[in-house]
């Protein structure tokens, strides 16, 4: 059964840090891309940051290049973001998710965990 399991999300201040994890099973974690997403009540979900099967490869929103770091280990089927210079506008459920085709759909979720950046 393919699981994705985020952990990490927490209440934290402005200019604070949190590292999100996401831990993998069920599936074939090395060969597949790996993202992050977010959703804020209210709003859409929206794109974080990408990372590739072998992890040599990343792509952030514009909003979060610089302060977020999405990185892999593939060895431990877990993927992280780390997020640095939160701001109130971060505050929002993240999501990893998972996708077999490079650049197709995600195949698989998981069920979020809830940043709140207070101000």
């Amino acid at each position: 059964q393919v699981q994705l399991a985020e952990s990490g999300g927490g209440l934290v201040q402005a200019g604070g840090s949190l590292r999100l994890s996401c831990a993998a099973s069920g599936f074939t974690f090395s060969s597949y891309d790996m993202a992050w997403f977010r959703q804020a009540p209210g709003k859409e979900r929206e794109f974080v940051a990408v990372i590739n099967r072998s992890g040599t490869f990343t792509n952030y929103e514009n909003s979060m290049k610089g302060r977020f770091t999405i990185s892999r280990d593939n060895a431990k089927n877990t993927l992280y973001l780390q997020m640095t210079t939160l701001k109130p506008e971060d505050t929002a459920a993240y999501y990893c998710a998972a996708r077999r085709t490079v650049h197709g759909v995600f195949d698989y979720w998981g069920r979020g965990t809830q940043v709140t950046v207070s101000s």
